[in-house]
């Protein structure tokens, strides 16, 4: 499987769109989130605003078509979102608003956006390298491993199929057996989406903050945005678990993606920065695969990792490259988190929309399903025009 993901970073030598060379800063252009930093839309408070779709520029008759495509495709629930007001709401197989479930990988872009905290406050520089709080890997070839390349999936940290999907989630210190993994390749060189080199993150968020990630991601994140429901689940020993296992609402889903349409700034409070914002989603973090920001999928064109590996379990063997977009047909700018099963938020800063769709944990989705590309509909098909409402 090694050999696999190898074959990607070989061909991403050869064509790849960004240069990897020197990780981007936190204040590298990109395509940034709609309205500015001092105006954002309108956000929820402690429940949402629910208007019609018509009077934010939506077409309702569409809307329907896509949550009937939702509802045969195995979803729990959608929610559409744009000005920061609820614009369609659809719950599936008895749950509502109040259901939680585990969103799986969607939980890596709630890590990055924690990095990101984390890297505003000064604890860390992503450019560091991790080994400044992952003492063991000092002296050995992993010392060359930086944050960065650990949030690009481009780590070179060990990494197969047993390793990531059944070694990993069988041990008890999930942290303790991703960090004792060997380094299979110099940082840089490969692509592989590897669980086990993210769940080191949470030995450096701990180290940089000195808060385990399940308290930090309550008191800086979940807390203020109002995410009551919502929780990080830590492995057998306590850790937290930074690639896998949020526990989370489709409402509470949307405040996170609605922070990260509105430049990290939450009813007047920059929860995260927008230079974060911007690094994590508006630019491919490694020429390896320009689908991929930190920790974020992306629908930039050029080579690209297969985008299955994270919503199906029989393609995570399957790394190799093709050039495209993950979606082709939706805009450059929009991005999302996504998890197994096709657990999906989706931001679009060009409509100012959010979209979630959370659905039963398929470990191999068969149609009919719902995920980014039919998420992408509410951009492509339903957006009628500007927001007319107030």
């Amino acid at each position: 499987m090694l050999a696999a993901a190898a074959l990607l970073g070989v061909a991403a030598c050869s064509g790849g769109s960004a240069s990897a060379a020197e990780p981007p800063s936190p204040t590298a252009t990109g395509v940034a989130a709609s309205g500015q930093a001092s105006a954002p839309p309108h956000q929820p408070g402690d429940e949402w605003e629910t208007v019609a779709p018509a009077t934010v520029g939506l077409d309702p008759a569409k809307l329907d078509e896509i949550a009937k495509t939702a509802e045969t495709g195995k979803s729990n629930c959608l929610l559409v979102v744009r000005d920061g007001k609820i614009a369609g709401e659809w719950y599936f197989r008895g749950t509502n608003k109040d259901t939680t479930q585990d969103v799986f990988s969607a939980t890596k872009s709630v890590t990055s956006t924690l990095v990101g905290i984390a890297q505003d406050d000064g604890d860390l520089k992503i450019g560091e390298s991790a080994s400044t709080w992952i003492p063991t890997w000092r002296g050995t070839p992993s010392e060359a491993v930086t944050v960065q390349d650990l949030l690009s999936n481009d780590s070179g940290r060990r990494w197969s199929v047993g390793v990531d999907y059944r070694q990993l989630i069988r041990a008890t210190d999930q942290t303790a057996f991703a960090v004792g993994l060997d380094q299979a390749n110099p940082p840089g060189q490969v692509w592989a989406y590897n669980n086990s080199a993210i769940q080191t993150l949470q030995q450096v968020l701990k180290g940089a903050t000195g808060q385990d990630p399940v308290t930090f991601a309550e008191d800086r994140l979940f807390g203020p945005l109002g995410m009551t429901s919502t929780k990080m689940t830590p492995d057998g020993a306590g850790n937290a678990r930074t690639y896998t296992g949020l526990h989370t609402t489709c409402r509470d889903l949307a405040r996170f993606g609605q922070l990260a349409l509105d430049h990290g700034v939450w009813h007047g409070k920059q929860i995260v920065s927008a230079d974060w914002l911007r690094a994590a989603t508006g630019t491919s973090s490694t020429e390896l695969n320009a689908a991929y920001g930190y920790l974020w999928w992306l629908n930039h064109e050029g080579l690209i990792g297969n985008p299955l590996v994270a919503t199906d379990l029989s393609q995570v063997g399957n790394q190799t490259a093709t050039h495209g977009r993950l979606v082709p047909g939706a805009p450059d700018g929009i991005f999302w988190a996504i998890g197994l099963g096709n657990q999906v938020v989706q931001v679009d800063p060009g409509s100012d929309t959010v979209v979630v769709r959370m659905g039963i944990p398929e470990t191999s989705p068969k149609p009919p399903t719902f995920g980014p590309g039919e998420a992408s509909r509410v951009v492509t098909q339903a957006v009628t025009g500007p927001v007319s409402g107030g």
